[in-house]
């Protein structure tokens, strides 16, 4: 048996090494050492600054349709009020401006979607530079006037406009720190100024509500961007707690892969070793024989003979040992092959009663048939159904006290299949003992208990022959009452007969 590593080993192993470990997934410590890694600041600060630029970016594109709107929309106002050459003067600037932005905002996308996977040398600053040219063409509104307008209307044309604005750049660029108040800072210091001259008190209320909606609406901007912030944290979170759950996901698969490998190679070796024990196990067996039979002359010693007879007795002991150990390693290696063929479960079971029928005798056990009438044949494997019946026929008789009693029952059921069952009033098995019994090799406290210690391969070795006909195994036991166990054959693998056609 070579020692080298299978080709799936070793990039097993290399993909381990390359994986990073950062506790482990799912349990209490690695979810906070992980929350613990998404506080901390330096690099993780910087990653959501740079994914608040994209989200900025992104939306001056989407905005890019409607930003120019309200800039024609006043273009056209101040046409009426000032003039066509002074609107269109204004309104090519102010539309120049926001080009600007948005090429900044185009080219950050750019950048983003590269092979780098970031926005480049297009950094918040620039994007501020682009806003601070926005606020400046704002901010020449104020200055202008209107000689032959009827009084307060231009005025109250211009803080509408200008209340909107700054509305819609603090909705539009929330994501930008402090947006709002760098971008009409040169309308703040105009305002201001005009504050002081104005005697007008309605002209000078309206500038003062036009002061204050910039801190008002800086104060909105920054409360979006701090929900953005958490957006952003929480969806950092999300993917790197994605991004353990699959590297842990391809770490369990890569066990299960390894654990089921090494399963087979264990039943592979275990099957190799059983072929291999039982040639020289059947030769002493044969040579035993001959010498209890004294073939070729009598033996001196009657001790000899009580001795081949613990010498034969103990080698058909340890050959059924490994007879079970190479059928469950064949059925765990998926070796086992039916020999399916039509078999009449009745039968089988009346065959394996007589088989045992000397052992219970013994014990004065008292064996029962209960069979329904005209039972179809059933498709399986004749050996593998005979093993069943009795190997839940031999865990029956080995656990049930002298003087008791044994049923095996063969029916249908409810489904149209075939059951078959063996049910005894012996000492019963506990229920946290179940799950042990039925494990390889597993052994409930009676069976340590017992004279007559097995392998513990019995009702494994049942399982797994009634799992290749497609059947179900149950196991109900209750600790002095007894132990009932069931064998489920499904409806197609009962072979029921057709009714002949009668000739018309």
């Amino acid at each position: 048996m070579s020692l080298a590593l299978s080709p799936f080993d070793e990039h097993s192993r290399a993909d381990k090494t390359r994986t990073p470990q950062r506790g482990r997934p799912g349990s209490t410590n690695g979810i906070r050492s992980l929350r613990e890694t998404m506080k901390r600041r330096g690099r993780r600060t910087s990653f959501i600054e740079r994914e608040l630029l994209v989200l900025h970016a992104a939306q001056i594109r989407a905005s890019s349709i409607l930003l120019p709107a309200p800039v024609i929309l006043t273009g056209f106002g101040l046409s009426i009020f000032t003039g066509a050459f002074v609107a269109g003067l204004w309104t090519g600037l102010t539309l120049l401006a926001y080009l600007v932005l948005v090429i900044l905002g185009r080219r950050a996308n750019a950048a983003q979607e590269g092979p780098a996977g970031r926005t480049g040398r297009i950094g918040a600053t620039t994007f501020l530079v682009g806003h601070v040219l926005i606020g400046l063409c704002w901010s020449y509104l104020p200055y202008l006037e209107c000689h032959d307008c009827a009084p307060m209307r231009f005025e109250i044309f211009q803080f509408s406009v200008l209340v909107l604005v700054i509305a819609m750049t603090a909705m539009v660029s929330s994501t930008l720190r402090l947006v709002v108040p760098i971008t009409f800072a040169p309308l703040l210091i105009g305002l201001l100024s005009q504050l002081v001259n104005h005697s007008d008190p309605m002209t000078a209320a309206m500038d003062l509500v036009l002061v204050g909606a910039v801190p008002f609406f800086a104060f909105v901007a920054e409360a979006l961007r701090r929900g953005a912030v958490a957006q952003v944290r929480h969806q950092a979170e999300k993917d790197e707690l994605i991004g353990e759950l699959e590297r842990s996901r391809v770490l369990s698969d890569e066990a299960r892969r390894r654990a089921e490998d090494a399963n087979r190679a264990k039943s592979q070796f275990l099957a190799t070793m059983s072929h291999e024990l039982r040639t020289p196990l059947n030769a002493i067996l044969g040579f035993s024989e001959v010498m209890q039979n004294e073939i070729f002359g009598p033996i001196g010693s009657p001790n000899y003979k009580e001795y081949l007879d613990d010498i034969h007795s103990s080698g058909r002991h340890l050959l059924g040992v490994i007879n079970e150990i190479l059928d469950l390693s064949r059925v765990e290696a998926g070796q086992y092959k039916l020999n399916e063929e039509a078999v009449d479960l009745s039968r089988v079971a009346a065959e394996c009663i007589t088989t045992v029928r000397l052992r219970a005798e013994n014990k004065r056990i008292a064996l029962h048939l209960q069979c329904e009438d005209n039972l179809p044949m059933l498709w399986g494997d004749e050996r593998a159904l005979r093993q069943i019946v009795l190997n839940l026929l031999s865990n029956a008789v080995k656990f049930t006290a002298p003087s008791g009693e044994i049923v095996i029952s063969v029916g249908w059921t409810a489904g149209g299949g075939q059951y078959v069952g063996v049910s005894d009033n012996g000492a019963g098995i506990p229920q946290d003992e179940i799950p042990t019994v039925l494990a390889s090799f597993g052994q409930g406290t009676n069976a340590i208990k017992s004279a007559e210690q097995g392998t513990g391969l019995g009702l494994p070795i049942v399982q797994a022959l009634v799992k290749l006909h497609d059947g179900q195994f149950e196991l109900t036991s209750r600790e002095g009452k007894g132990t009932n166990v069931i064998a489920v054959f499904p409806h197609s693998r009962v072979l029921e007969v057709m009714p002949a056609f009668e000739d018309a």
